[in-house]
């Protein structure tokens, strides 16, 4: 998998999606300005999530940013200069959230894949780029790496998932001190309070991203999406139905082949080769 940064310019698309080795890497890139979203890019985010969540060769996902920043929230930038030439920059935020809302938002798509996603933070991950690393399951920080729920501070809310995940990922009352005050966290103290799972070195990112994605694809996917979709289901059942849930899934995963080779390359000592099925 390549980690140089990719191409830049008029004509590069705004989503660069690529998949080796059963890793599927999506990279924002817009770096000129700090991958801020644009209602294009979320389609295409959306898109390629989807395009990921149903190849049947993509096991795990990572999403990174090109550049200098994992992604800088929203392009407010442009709906400033609109306003700025007597335009409605107000009105063309809610017209932009109401076209985005007709389609799938890349958060909701991030929390119901059934694959797991790894959020490489390469630099600044700021307002609606926050609620986006929030929606994977996993995230690696470099050392530079911040982290800025600074919604209030633009006088919203976290738009995209962020009110639901951040406080089952740090608890109400960080959670709430993060938002109401539209702090900044660095990689050290979103670490502490179990934002990100590892800090690396910041040319590090994308490589350690990459390498968690192929040991997660390695092993059989059917059981790692069974586990991934447990998971989200321990966050409402009651311990007696998710433990019968679990059995239910269990029984299934004994009819697969998958399943079959795991016993099979224990008895033989020899690494599983699994085929999904």
């Amino acid at each position: 998998m390549p980690n140089e940064t990719p191409a830049a310019g008029a004509h590069a698309p705004e989503v660069v999606y690529e998949v080796r080795d059963h890793v599927a890497v999506v990279t924002l890139n817009r770096p000129h300005r700090r991958n801020a979203i644009t209602t294009k890019m979320l389609r295409l985010l959306s898109a390629q999530l989807e395009e990921a969540e149903q190849d049947p060769e993509v096991r795990v996902l990572v999403l990174t940013g090109a550049g200098e920043g994992f992604c800088a929230g929203l392009d407010l930038k442009s709906l400033a200069a609109q306003d700025r030439s007597g335009g409605d920059s107000s009105a063309a935020m809610r017209e932009a959230v109401a076209d985005v809302g007709r389609a799938e938002l890349p958060p909701v798509v991030l929390h119901e894949m059934s694959k797991p996603t790894i959020a490489a933070l390469n630099g600044a991950a700021a307002g609606y780029g926050f609620d986006l690393a929030l929606g994977c399951d996993v995230r690696i920080a470099g050392t530079s790496t911040r982290l800025l729920a600074n919604f209030v501070t633009r006088g919203v809310v976290p738009e995209s998932g962020g009110t639901w995940l951040l406080p089952r990922l740090v608890g109400y009352a960080r959670a709430a001190e993060l938002v109401f005050r539209g702090t900044a966290v660095g990689a050290e103290e979103a670490a502490a309070l179990g934002l990100v799972s590892r800090v690396v070195a910041d040319e590090d990112v994308v490589p350690s991203a990459v390498a968690l994605a192929r040991e997660m694809a390695g092993n059989a996917p059917l059981a790692v999406q069974a586990a991934k979709r447990l998971f989200r289901a321990g966050e409402h059942d009651g311990f007696e139905a998710h433990v019968h849930r679990v059995l239910g899934v269990t029984r299934e995963l004994f009819a697969t082949a998958d399943f079959r080779e795991g016993v099979a390359s224990f008895a033989e000592r020899r690494a599983p080769v699994f085929s999904g099925r």
